[in-house]
C-alpha cells in the first residue's frame, strides 16, 4: 500500500478502529448531564427501533517502515473478519 509520509508503496499491518471511552468533558456530554439531572427526565424521545443490520467500520493501516496510521473511510459491513496472508 502507498505511504504518504514515506511517498512510495510499503508493507502496511491492518487493524479494526475501536471506539474509545466517550469524555465527560465534551459540551454535548457536559449538556446531557445537566438535562438529565434533577427531575427532568430524558431529553429527548428514546429510540425504539430496531437495530440497523449493518455495522461502520472502519480500518486504519500503519506503515512498517514509519509506523504512520492511515484510517480508510467508514464502509458498512454485516461481518467483518480479518484473516492472516500467506
Amino acid at each position: 500500500m502507498y505511504c504518504p509520509k514515506c511517498r512510495t508503496h510499503t508493507d502496511h499491518e491492518v487493524e479494526r478502529v475501536k471506539k474509545k471511552k466517550a469524555s465527560e468533558l465534551k459540551a454535548g456530554q457536559r449538556r446531557f448531564r445537566r438535562v438529565t439531572s434533577g427531575y427532568g427526565g430524558f431529553p429527548r424521545p428514546r429510540y425504539e427501533g430496531r437495530e440497523k443490520p449493518t455495522k461502520r467500520i472502519s480500518i486504519r493501516y500503519r506503515c512498517l517502515k514509519c509506523k504512520t496510521a492511515i484510517t480508510s473511510p467508514t464502509q458498512r459491513a454485516k461481518k467483518f473478519e480479518l484473516v492472516e496472508a500467506q
